[in-house]
Protein backbone atom coordinates (compact mmCIF):
# COMPACT_ATOMS: atom_id res chain seq x y z
CA UNK A 1 0.00 0.00 0.00
CA UNK A 2 0.97 3.52 -0.79
CA UNK A 3 2.56 5.25 2.21
CA UNK A 4 0.32 8.35 3.07
CA UNK A 5 1.98 11.02 4.61
CA UNK A 6 1.74 10.53 8.29
CA UNK A 7 0.19 14.14 9.18
CA UNK A 8 -2.42 14.33 6.66
CA UNK A 9 -3.37 10.37 7.08
CA UNK A 10 -4.05 11.39 11.29
CA UNK A 11 -6.04 14.39 10.05
CA UNK A 12 -8.09 12.56 8.12
CA UNK A 13 -8.67 9.45 10.55
CA UNK A 14 -9.31 12.13 13.62
CA UNK A 15 -11.90 14.41 10.87
CA UNK A 16 -13.74 10.59 10.13
CA UNK A 17 -13.68 9.88 13.93
CA UNK A 18 -14.75 13.43 15.27
CA UNK A 19 -17.66 13.08 12.16
CA UNK A 20 -18.68 9.27 13.42
CA UNK A 21 -18.86 10.10 16.77
CA UNK A 22 -21.28 13.06 16.08
CA UNK A 23 -23.02 10.62 14.09
CA UNK A 24 -22.51 11.67 10.92
CA UNK A 25 -20.71 10.50 8.25
CA UNK A 26 -17.34 11.32 7.01
CA UNK A 27 -16.05 13.62 3.48
CA UNK A 28 -15.30 10.72 1.12
CA UNK A 29 -12.23 11.76 0.52
CA UNK A 30 -11.00 11.92 3.99
CA UNK A 31 -12.56 8.33 4.72
CA UNK A 32 -10.44 7.09 1.58
CA UNK A 33 -7.16 8.77 3.02
CA UNK A 34 -8.16 7.45 6.20
CA UNK A 35 -8.68 4.29 5.37
CA UNK A 36 -5.30 4.10 3.19
CA UNK A 37 -3.48 5.32 5.95
CA UNK A 38 -4.30 2.82 8.85
CA UNK A 39 -4.28 -0.08 6.05
CA UNK A 40 -0.27 0.94 5.57
CA UNK A 41 0.29 1.53 9.12
CA UNK A 42 -1.15 -2.24 9.77
CA UNK A 43 0.72 -3.64 6.80
CA UNK A 44 4.15 -2.10 7.95
CA UNK A 45 2.81 -3.35 12.53
CA UNK A 46 2.20 -7.05 10.97
CA UNK A 47 4.55 -7.69 7.63
CA UNK A 48 3.51 -10.78 5.58
CA UNK A 49 1.36 -12.18 2.74
CA UNK A 50 -1.28 -15.10 5.01
CA UNK A 51 -4.31 -12.51 5.07
CA UNK A 52 -5.34 -10.47 2.47
CA UNK A 53 -7.68 -7.66 4.13
CA UNK A 54 -9.73 -5.43 1.22
CA UNK A 55 -11.83 -2.59 2.25
CA UNK A 56 -13.49 -1.70 -0.96
CA UNK A 57 -13.03 0.77 -2.97
CA UNK A 58 -10.34 1.94 -0.23
CA UNK A 59 -7.63 -0.71 -0.96
CA UNK A 60 -6.39 -3.81 0.05
CA UNK A 61 -3.28 -5.32 1.52
CA UNK A 62 -1.73 -8.30 2.58
CA UNK A 63 -0.30 -8.67 6.09
CA UNK A 64 0.40 -11.25 9.04
CA UNK A 65 2.93 -13.29 8.96
CA UNK A 66 2.47 -16.88 7.66
CA UNK A 67 2.34 -18.80 4.27
CA UNK A 68 2.32 -16.28 1.22
CA UNK A 69 -0.36 -16.54 -1.07
CA UNK A 70 0.83 -16.62 -4.78
CA UNK A 71 -2.73 -17.51 -7.19
CA UNK A 72 -6.04 -17.38 -6.85
CA UNK A 73 -8.32 -16.35 -4.29
CA UNK A 74 -6.67 -16.08 -1.00
CA UNK A 75 -7.15 -18.87 1.64
CA UNK A 76 -7.47 -16.02 4.42
CA UNK A 77 -9.42 -13.03 3.12
CA UNK A 78 -10.73 -10.78 5.64
CA UNK A 79 -13.52 -8.14 4.21
CA UNK A 80 -15.15 -4.68 5.21
CA UNK A 81 -16.60 -1.69 4.48
CA UNK A 82 -14.70 1.80 5.29
CA UNK A 83 -16.52 2.77 8.72
CA UNK A 84 -16.72 -1.00 10.20
CA UNK A 85 -12.44 -0.98 9.09
CA UNK A 86 -12.20 2.49 10.95
CA UNK A 87 -13.93 1.34 14.12
CA UNK A 88 -11.94 -1.55 14.14
CA UNK A 89 -8.32 -0.03 14.07
CA UNK A 90 -9.75 2.45 16.39
CA UNK A 91 -10.86 0.14 19.32
CA UNK A 92 -14.49 1.70 19.17
CA UNK A 93 -15.69 -1.53 17.67
CA UNK A 94 -15.02 -5.57 19.04
CA UNK A 95 -14.21 -7.74 16.06
CA UNK A 96 -16.48 -10.66 17.12
CA UNK A 97 -19.17 -8.12 17.62
CA UNK A 98 -18.34 -6.85 13.78
CA UNK A 99 -18.54 -10.56 12.52
CA UNK A 100 -22.01 -11.27 14.46
CA UNK A 101 -23.11 -7.86 13.13
CA UNK A 102 -22.30 -8.94 9.29
CA UNK A 103 -20.07 -6.28 8.77
CA UNK A 104 -17.00 -8.02 8.43
CA UNK A 105 -16.75 -11.32 6.34
CA UNK A 106 -13.81 -13.55 7.15
CA UNK A 107 -12.41 -16.89 5.40
CA UNK A 108 -9.52 -18.94 6.69
CA UNK A 109 -7.79 -20.04 10.02
CA UNK A 110 -5.84 -17.19 10.22
CA UNK A 111 -8.70 -14.67 9.58
CA UNK A 112 -9.36 -13.37 12.93
CA UNK A 113 -8.11 -10.16 13.57
CA UNK A 114 -8.67 -9.72 17.10
CA UNK A 115 -5.51 -10.09 18.63
CA UNK A 116 -3.77 -7.57 15.94
CA UNK A 117 -5.79 -5.00 16.45
CA UNK A 118 -5.57 -4.67 19.67
CA UNK A 119 -2.64 -2.04 20.53
CA UNK A 120 -3.97 -0.14 17.07
CA UNK A 121 -5.34 2.26 18.54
Amino acid sequence: MKLIDPARGQAALDACLTALGAGGQPERAQLLTAVRFTLARFERAHPGHSVEVRVPPAGAIQAIAGPRHTRGTPPNVVETDPVTWLRLVTGTLEWRDAVSAGTVTASGNRADLTDYLRGQQ
